[in-house]
């Protein structure tokens, strides 16, 4: 990881989250970090001058992957993320507030300030099957990520945030 740069945490399982993931990114280039929720510290969240996170909500919770993430770097990185700039990509099958509750509240516990709206991608996925399947997103919504990496990374390394 790079010092100063944007940290893009995620986890998914059916390919939206990754897929949003990679395309901000992608955005981001070279002032910002893709990292699996699985694989991030909290030296990384340290090392990182921003952050954007990236997941489904599963039950109306956040994924289980994404809370350990959390979880496990909660407490050695409290009092040192204060005033750091956050976004959020939620990906779900018909809603996705309670997802988004949860980081709100563990970002308000991090004093972190939230930089972009909350962005929830609604993919209508009801079925057990459709929910299960592989997903693919539209061009212009992998645009939007694109756009919003980007965006979040200039915010970050010009100091806007």
């Amino acid at each position: 990881m790079k010092d100063g740069h944007l940290l893009i945490a995620w986890h998914g399982r059916t390919g939206t989250s990754e897929a949003l993931a990679t395309s901000a990114a992608e955005g981001a280039a070279a002032n910002g970090s893709l990292l699996p929720a699985a694989d991030v510290s909290p030296d990384d969240l340290l090392a990182a001058a921003g952050y954007l996170f990236v997941c489904p909500e599963n039950l109306a919770s956040m994924s289980g992957e994404m809370k350990e993430m959390f979880d496990r770097c909660y407490y050695p990185v409290l009092g040192k993320l204060n005033g750091r700039p956050f976004a959020t990509i939620i990906a779900a099958g018909s809603d996705g507030e309670g997802a988004q509750r949860q980081i709100d509240r563990i970002a308000k516990g991090w004093r972190l300030k939230r930089v972009a709206e909350p962005w929830i991608v609604n993919t209508e996925a009801q079925s057990p099957e459709a929910i299960l399947a592989a997903k693919t997103l539209e061009p212009s919504t992998l645009q939007t990520a694109r756009e919003m990496g980007e965006g979040l990374a200039e915010g970050i390394a010009s100091g806007m945030f």
